[in-house]
């Protein structure tokens, strides 16, 4: 057997660490109980590299510098570059070049920046590792751990590497993350025998990325970094496919279409004037500025600045977007398919009932606040029954493995959540921890095993000796001969109310002790089973989260489906998804057993239907996103464990727990919820709803532009007048009156309905049919009203450059009446807060200034033919172009009033 260097091949003679002895493993690993020296240790690292799993590269600056070409659109605007250079019209040429420049600086600065954010929140704390180094115990960065160092794992570490477990004292791992097993792996010393065991089945071996949750151990490293299980795992999951983001395949869709319109239009163009005897050259110049004149060449730029801006606003929300696309994506979605624990509830277990065998009590506050009271009966219970239940609260306080701390301002629990619960309760009774374990001083200790179902403990008090036994009801009940509150014990009585507790969702534990002999110093299990009396039961929950009942509520009038996928029992799961607002009082549960039984073609029937899976393998999550898929929703999914990966790269968006997630998870996810609170999730809906708004309301200004300039020149070629403008000057309507505003829009609020209307079909475009009517009715009367003023001026007697310049500013002015238009599909332009978006007010400003300096400054004057404006002209401008307003509004009444007639 020999070391393995970095980036070669698992050797096929790779030893099987679980079954090798402590002997065995020293000699291998060339390491002592002492571990490893500083100066040994330094040169594996060099042999080995850092041990971290390898993070996904950011995009290359030339490669988003290249991107910003990446448009049909853009292609036709170097055509149209290459064109005008050939025919000598080399002021247009140097316009046109001076847009793609721009355009390029432009979209590469915002996505550049957007990537470099993105990057910057996705950098975590760099765990720390405890290790026998020179034969001293010391801290380090788990990034300097190489094969050959001796770990020390307590309660609470988070498994920075691969280890073989040589010494071990009641240790408990976590390993759900890879397993999918919500208990903790109890773990040994001692080698195993068998061949070809799975990660789950290596009672010996704690794995990176897993926590300890009691219990203490040493190890030795024999893994790190990709060579790893976890890494492992990160390789294939780094192979798997992704969804394409419904955005990138709408706005592909649109781009081309656009550009296949364009062009199919400036060649009828084409022929029109060639027909009607237009010189070829001339004809030919028109054509092209025609094309240019319709081609939203911001929108690639727009885009990508709604998408960063949205990135921006969502981190604020405790979501960090990962992947630009993904901010849309979750306006997109028509399923959210969430975990429970932690998501929709709070991760802390909470006592609610106790039941002492006669009476119930309820037990207010929530979480491992240390405040509330005992309820008997809806009353706050009397002193002498609140010390009838002191044993049931005592047994739960000391038959116990865990401790509370205080962090940040909050209670947090070191170990199993369950117990947690069971001391905050002990709390509210009134009992004092510090003082119980001293008048019942620990003396031995039976750890639960589920084969056993249950803890006991042996405790000395007023020079007796006493067994405190917790665990699951069905058992404790067995070994019960009397309960505490009755002379009898009426067991099917207890167990029934045990059973209404969890039909409610919650966990029972039953309490139990009994008198020892005076000179038991040690626990077997012939000690403590037999003769027991019944403390009490206590029933607790893991409580929903306020927040996440409403986010819920807010995605059903949002038309967005929330599912609950978890591994819990279906019991629970069900009771907390009627608690949230995910199930129906009769809803039925599939589980991961019913998934195993059923095709994916009864599933698929069973999907639309069915709303909370239970017990459910992170495997079958993956079959659930593809049937979901499969039928046409935008799935959205959550998840935190490795073997969750696979999921979430398949979802349209996956979202991973940035808490309790995995490194895997995060890196095959889209998004990560820094709470991970269901509620984030809902807020980054309306994000990203918000965003596509953005987007539609940048399409419906520009488009109808396009469409004017082509319609203008159509109507001249018909009256057989000059096109009211030239190419250098419609490529400046779109480089600087329309650059800025476009942009301005991307920062336009939320709609105050944005949350009532239902996702938007997979199968719609960009353009709603709404906004496609809309543009050809603002882009004919653009048309018609630069025409008009064209006409106009030229009959006044006016020179061919100032006709062109009355023309060129009637469409300016057009479209800052447009940009106050596209604010909104349906609302009217004056119930919009006229500074909800200072960017646009601004923005107006900014072009208006710019086209003035266009006007009346001589060197730009001569670049774009433009003439001086007298008082009269500015007013027929004012006045044709502010028609628009009344078109559009009389548009959106109609449409209100038919929509509300219908309603």
């Amino acid at each position: 057997m020999t070391f393995k260097r970095r980036g070669d091949n698992r050797l096929m003679n790779a030893p099987q660490w679980y079954q090798l002895t402590a002997e065995a493993i020293t000699e291998q690993l060339k390491t002592s109980p002492e571990g490893l020296t500083a100066g040994e240790s330094g040169r594996r690292l060099e042999q080995y590299g850092p041990n971290r799993l390898p993070e996904e590269k950011g995009t290359h600056p030339v490669v988003i510098l290249l991107r910003q070409l990446a448009s049909p659109l853009i292609y036709i605007l170097l055509v149209a570059a290459v064109v005008t250079f050939f025919l000598e019209e080399y002021k247009d040429t140097i316009v046109i070049a001076a847009v793609l420049l721009l355009n390029a600086v432009i979209g590469f600065i915002q996505e550049y920046k957007a990537e470099e954010s993105v990057m910057a929140l996705r950098k975590m704390v760099v765990p720390r590792a405890r290790i026998i180094r020179d034969g001293h115990e010391r801290e380090v960065n788990s990034d300097d751990l190489v094969p050959g160092d001796l770990v020390v794992l307590a309660s609470g570490a988070k498994v920075p590497a691969d280890i073989r477990i040589v010494s071990s004292l009641e240790l408990k791992i976590d390993e759900s993350m890879l397993t999918g097993e919500s208990l903790p792996a109890e773990k040994t010393a001692q080698a195993i025998v068998e061949d070809n065991l799975t990660p789950g089945d290596q009672r010996n071996m704690a794995f990176m990325g897993s926590v300890v949750v009691s219990g203490r151990s040493r190890g030795f490293v024999v893994e790190t970094a990709s060579r790893t299980v976890l890494g492992g795992i990160a390789r294939d999951v780094r192979g798997a496919q992704t969804a394409k983001a419904p955005l990138l395949v709408k706005f592909h869709r649109f781009s081309n279409r656009i550009g296949i319109l364009i062009l199919a239009a400036s060649a009828v163009l084409f022929g029109i004037g060639i027909l009607i005897g237009i010189p070829l050259k001339t004809m030919f110049t028109t054509m092209v500025a025609a094309a240019v004149a319709a081609i939203p060449e911001g929108l690639p730029i727009v885009l990508t600045i709604a998408l960063a801006v949205g990135v921006q606003r969502m981190a604020r929300r405790n979501a960090v977007i990962r992947k630009l696309p993904a901010v849309e994506t979750l306006g997109s979605t028509t399923v959210i398919c969430t975990d429970k624990t932690g998501t929709l509830t709070k991760n802390e277990m909470t006592v609610k009932v106790v039941y002492d065998g006669e009476h119930v009590f309820d037990l207010t506050g929530s979480g491992y606040d240390t405040t509330g009271e005992i309820l008997h009966e809806w009353v706050v219970a009397k002193e002498q029954e609140r010390q009838q239940l002191f044993m049931c609260f005592r047994i739960g306080l000391l038959c116990n493995e865990s401790s509370l701390f205080e962090e940040d301002g909050e209670t947090k629990v070191d170990g199993d959540p369950t117990e947690g619960a069971l001391i905050v309760s002990a709390l509210k009774a009134g009992l004092q921890p510090e003082q119980e374990r001293a008048a019942y001083r620990q003396l031995a200790l039976i750890p639960f095993e589920s084969e056993r179902g249950y803890m006991a403990t042996l405790h000395e008090h007023e020079g007796g000796r006493t067994i405190f036994v917790k665990g699951a009801p069905e058992k404790i009940l067995e070994l019960c001969t009397t309960c505490m509150a009755k002379d009898s014990l009426r067991t099917e009585e207890i167990l029934r109310t045990s059973h209404l507790f969890a039909t409610e969702g919650m966990r029972v534990l039953a309490m139990a002790y009994k008198r020892a002999p005076a000179g038991l110093g040690t626990l077997d299990r012939r000690d403590v089973e037999g003769d027991l009396v019944l403390a009490g039961i206590q029933g607790m929950i893991d409580p929903p989260r306020e927040e996440a009942i409403e986010a819920v509520k807010g995605c059903r009038q949002a038309g967005i489906r929330v599912v609950m996928i978890t591994g819990d029992h279906p019991t629970t799961a069900l009771a907390i998804g009627r608690k949230v607002g995910i199930a129906r009082e009769n809803d039925r549960v599939l589980t991961g057993r019913d998934l195993m039984e059923m095709s994916d073609e009864d599933l698929g029937k069973q999907i639309r239907e069915v709303s909370v899976y239970a017990r459910v393998a992170p495997d079958q999550k993956l079959r659930i996103a593809r049937l979901m898929m499969n039928q046409g929703e935008i799935v959205a999914m959550t998840g935190d464990g490795v073997n969750d990966a696979p999921a979430l790269k398949a979802a349209h968006i996956g979202i991973a727990m940035g808490k309790k997630g995995t490194d895997v998870a995060k890196e095959a996810s889209d998004m990560v919820l820094l709470d991970d609170n269901f509620a984030t999730i809902f807020k980054a809906v309306e994000d990203g709803r918000v965003v596509f708004d953005n987007i539609r309301k940048v399409v419906f200004f520009l488009i109808p532009t396009g469409v004017a300039a082509i319609g203008a020149i159509v109507g001249s070629l018909i009256l057989g007048i000059p096109i009211p403008y030239v190419a250098s000057q419609l490529l400046w309507i779109n480089l600087v009156t329309n650059g800025i505003q476009d942009i301005s829009l991307a920062f336009e609020p939320g709609e105050k309905d944005i949350l009532k209307r239902p996702p938007l079909s997979p199968g719609e475009g960009v353009m709603s049919p709404v906004l496609v009517q809309r543009t050809v009715i603002v882009g004919l009367l653009i048309s018609i009203g630069i025409v008009y003023n064209f006409v106009h001026a030229l009959d006044s007697g006016l020179s061919l450059e100032k006709a062109r310049t009355v023309a060129v500013t009637t469409m300016v002015f057009f479209q800052f009446f447009q940009a106050w238009n596209s604010r909104s599909e349906t609302e009217s332009v004056f119930r919009v807060p006229f500074f909800s978006n200072p960017f646009l007010f601004y923005g107006l400003l900014a072009a208006f200034f710019v086209h003035l300096a266009a006007i009346y400054l001589p060197s730009l004057q001569w670049l774009l033919q433009m003439e001086s404006l007298n008082g009269e002209e500015w007013l027929r401008i004012l006045l044709v172009s502010s028609t628009i307003i009344l078109v559009v509004e009389i548009d959106k009444g109609l449409r209100r009033a038919k929509g509300s007639a219908v309603s």
